[in-house]
């Protein structure tokens, strides 16, 4: 079948143009637009292989639409003299590569496009339209397809109406009622998306709405009919003409051979290193990747804000940006206690702005009052459609929320950009501010400490003198755009990876925040009594210490504890400290307790004072005085896996496997006249597993909703799942868990208690049964040696760089976290995706229903009584559909006054 591929050229220049950074070549002269349209191209034609081609962009001058309506695109700003420079060499390199280029005077791209495909349509060709405007596609056919190469969307019919709710036949009545911004196109005022979709699904196309305006109700009924007169043109100009004469016929679109000669000339002129070593005839490399090398230095100019005419221009250049880099300042760390101190915005890299509103430094000069600048700029930062880069948004949206403002139109977060791209592959605070601008701009901010000092001695942000300030906080707001720019294409470039930024990353922030917002309710006085429990539980058992030891000691000093239990009771010595003392840690004690009382008693008593210092008696003074409510912290991009974090404090690892952990998730309550609930995914990572081995006898244990333990302890031992007793299955379960974390036969032989010949037997029986998980076992530790990651479900990638370790146990353990990650890394993704849809039926249906907290597979919800019956039916359907898997998922739901009760 012949394929004709179509290239919007003009959307390719403006979106290379705003996404790479501002690279330059040694003269000088700007190549990022000339590298990112280059490079699109070269990926777009190693991916579609097609007979013919062109890329298409728009001509100078005006069109037959600016004599339709003169306000058409006579708002959109000059194009930058940078872009301006490239257009020429573009041009050129397009045509020396072979590929036909296509600019007709008087009339746009897009009818260009239109044209050439409908003529393709109707010779019986397949068509493919690469670009990022949504107006083309109106053209998607059975035989024409859309394509975004910055975010591999691939669109055919139904993709179109999945994204837009509307069929592509009825694009064009859907731009006419929304309008198009960027084009100058007037919509119908206040509708949105949602009601030109609602209209044209009631009325069926743009006419028939117009002859029944009348029964359009509201305000937005008579917005409607006041814009009557126009929707026929606006729906005119957002027509993409299909039938200009005088076009070369799609057959005509032949690539030539490349102008060798050209383009080496090119790639010398403008520093394109790779692709001229390349031609050159040297081994190809990878298509170089500005967003890994420093960039070149940029001039900065930052200024600090102090008059309502320098805030009034900033204000007209954040209105007017695409994208605007925004910082707060603060006073404290805790988001929930934190006020601003200023605030900073960048729209262009190396240029930026500190608005101070709170210093108190001696000297300062007088600054704008906050209250005033809030509200000022209180429309463009609850604005969704005033785009905003910030690096930790989460903190901002707090520090705003604090000050009664509704942060929106968060666009992207570059620490969950670095998150997704590189999670696995940098020790320490890899997605901190700091380490992002040293790794990719090899710039070092100015840090917290060189300004505030630290320890007793520090000052607040607020004394601090504005001429030390205003580079600080500016710097902020500018390195953060600039990592947008080097970390968006990277992210655009790997499908996969910008799904897992945009579809799941991103939507959890929100519910992350709003979570965290909500907070859960705690009983102080039912924590004051059990932390006086655990107070003399605790003292019972350092005199029962004291009569096994023979001799009062400190039971929280290890020295003390090893000459007790090594030099005065003898007990054998398991391993020792870096130093050589006898250890006496968590392992050994546990060791040793299978065999000797006062070990044992020793393990109680940590768990027991654990629980009393770290939960008992620190929650109620955690217990936020305004809302009366513990407020943890989720850490979005500290798991390699995807998991998220809490803290401050840590609800997600209360221990829960003793009586006294499970009492105190009592102390965490519901409101009068709500219920706790509690919805946890069942066996979530053995599912995946399951999903991800593709193996038989797996598939059908959970297809028919057997005992899964059960039916592996009769595959393992022969018998039938009725024969099998509670020995067996736990055997099986062990194995069951156990192979989910890579262990071996010696862990398994030491969990149960057998001898290593004994456990290896069982692993091996059980490799034999579900030959599946072993060649998903298998094909886990190759990809990691080959690739240095491995991937979830959702295409999250897991890096794991201790797999190149010279170290035989690292080598070892990656291996191991090899066959594990993907699952955590799914079941992460899982929640993540059910969370966001839990959240979005909450605000579709507009209940009170509150998601309180996520601990690994559960989901705790704070439900009004009569709200309880629709969030029985609705949540369990909910988490069960949102990742398709080849096995069900479970979910098992509580209801109670507290959380252990829904448990």
């Amino acid at each position: 079948m012949p394929f004709l591929l179509l290239v919007d050229g003009s959307s390719y220049l403006y979106r290379a143009y705003h996404a790479l950074p501002d690279l330059r070549s040694p003269g000088g002269e700007p190549t990022g637009a000339i590298y990112g349209v280059l490079g699109m191209l070269r990926r777009l034609q190693a991916d579609y292989k097609a007979d013919y081609k062109a890329v298409v962009f728009d001509a100078k001058g005006k069109t037959f639409r600016d004599e339709w309506f003169p306000e058409y695109k006579a708002h959109r700003p000059p194009m930058p003299d940078d872009l301006r420079a490239q257009i020429e060499p573009i041009h050129a390199a397009i045509t020396a590569a072979g590929w036909p280029v296509l600019t007709i005077d008087g009339v746009e791209a897009d009818d260009v496009i239109g044209t050439l495909a409908r003529q393709a349509e109707a010779a019986g060709m397949d068509t493919l339209i690469s670009t990022g405007d949504k107006d083309l596609m109106q053209l998607v056919s059975p035989r024409i397809r859309w394509y975004n190469t910055m975010s591999e969307e691939l669109l055919d019919a139904a993709g179109v109406e999945a994204k837009f709710g509307v069929p592509p036949e009825k694009i064009v009545d859907y731009l006419a009622l929304v309008g198009d911004a960027v084009d100058g196109v007037p919509g119908v005022s206040k509708c949105g998306p949602k009601t030109a979709v609602k209209w044209l699904s009631e009325y069926g196309t743009l006419e028939n709405l117009v002859a029944h305006a009348d029964e359009v109700k509201g305000v937005v009924g008579q917005n409607l009919r006041a814009h009557l007169d126009f929707l026929p043109l606006g729906k005119k100009l957002v027509t993409v003409v299909c039938d200009l004469p005088d076009l070369p016929a799609p057959q005509q679109l032949v690539a030539s051979p490349p102008d060798r000669e050209t383009l080496h000339a090119l790639y010398s002129r403008y520093n394109l290193r790779s692709w001229l070593r390349e031609l050159e005839g040297a081994a190809p490399e990878a298509a170089p990747a500005p967003a890994q090398e420093v960039p070149a230095p940029i001039a900065v100019h930052y200024e600090c804000i102090l008059d309502w005419s320098a805030f009034d221009r900033w204000l007209e250049k954040i209105q007017a940006a695409g994208l605007t880099a925004l910082d707060t300042e603060t006073t404290d760390l805790d988001p929930f206690a934190a006020r601003l101190v200023g605030l900073s915005v960048a729209v262009t890299p190396g240029e930026a702005a500190y608005i101070p509103l709170a210093h108190a430094a001696p000297g300062t000069p007088e600054q704008l009052p906050l209250a005033a600048v809030l509200e000022k700029l209180r429309p463009w930062l609850e604005s969704a459609q005033h785009s905003k880069v910030l690096q930790n948004a989460k903190y901002d949206q707090h520090v705003f929320a604090n000050h009664g403002i509704a942060l929106a139109g968060i666009a992207h977060d570059t620490m969950l950009q670095s998150y997704v791209l590189e999670a696995g592959q940098w020790n320490g605070a890899a997605h901190s501010f700091d380490a992002l601008s040293q790794r990719h701009l090899g710039l070092t901010p100015i840090s917290y400490e060189s300004l505030c000092g630290k320890g007793a001695k520090a000052i607040g942000f607020a004394q601090v003198a504005l001429e030390q300030a205003t580079p600080y906080a500016a710097e902020d707001a500018d390195f953060t755009l600039r990592l947008q720019q080097l970390l968006q294409p990277r992210l655009a470039a790997e499908a996969a990876l910008q799904s897992v930024y945009a579809d799941i990353e991103m939507p959890v922030r929100q519910v992350i925040w709003r979570m965290e917002r909500n907070g859960i309710l705690v009983d102080a006085g039912t924590l004051a009594r059990q932390s006086h429990e655990l107070g003399q539980k605790i003292l019972e058992l350092e005199q029962r210490a004291f009569e096994l030891a023979g001799q009062p000691f400190n039971l929280a000093s290890p020295k003390q504890l090893g000459e007790i239990l090594f030099g005065q009771l003898g007990l054998p010595v398991k391993k020792k400290t870096a130093g050589g003392a006898p250890s006496t840690d968590e392992e050994v004690l546990s060791e040793l307790a299978l065999d000797y009382p006062l070990p044992k008693l020793l393990l109680e008593h940590r768990s027991l004072a654990k629980l009393k210092n770290t939960y008992t008696d620190k929650l109620p003074r955690m217990v936020n005085p305004q809302t009366g409510r513990v407020h943890t912290n989720f850490s979005q991009a500290s798991v390699v896996t995807g998991r998220l974090a809490s803290s401050d404090p840590n609800l997600q690892n209360i221990p829960v496997r003793t009586e006294e952990g499970r009492r105190i998730r009592t102390a965490f309550i519901a409101p009068p006249g709500s219920r706790i609930v509690s919805a946890d995914y069942s066996q979530v990572e053995l599912r995946i597993m399951a999903h991800l081995s593709g193996d038989p006898r797996l598939l059908q244990a959970f297809a028919q909703g057997e005992d899964v333990h059960r039916a592996t302890a009769a595959e393992i031992f022969g018998i039938t799942p009725l024969e099998v007793g509670p020995e067996q299955r736990r055997v099986a379960k062990s194995i069951n868990f156990g192979l989910i974390y890579g262990m071996s036969a010696f862990g398994l032989a030491r969990q149960l208690g057998l001898e290593r010949s004994a456990a290896q037997t069982y692993i091996d029986r059980y490799f034999a049964r579900y030959p599946g998980v072993a060649r998903y076992m298998e094909e886990a530790r190759a990809s990691v040696r080959e690739k240095g990651y491995v991937e979830t479900v959702c295409g999250r990638r897991l890096w794991l760089p201790e797999i190149r370790s010279s170290q035989a146990m690292r080598r070892q353990g990656a291996e191991r976290a090899a066959i594990n990650a993907p699952m955590q890394g799914t079941a992460a993704d899982l929640i993540k995706r059910a969370m966001i849809a839990v959240q979005d039926w909450l605000e579709r249906e507009r209940l009170n229903t509150r998601l309180v907290l996520q601990v690994h597979d559960e989901l705790v919800l704070e439900v009004p009584d009569n709200e309880l019956a629709s969030v029985r039916e609705q949540l369990p359907r909910l988490m069960t559909q949102v990742m398709p898997l080849k096995v069900p998922l479970v979910v098992e739901l509580g209801v109670g006054a507290d959380w252990e009760a829904a448990h």
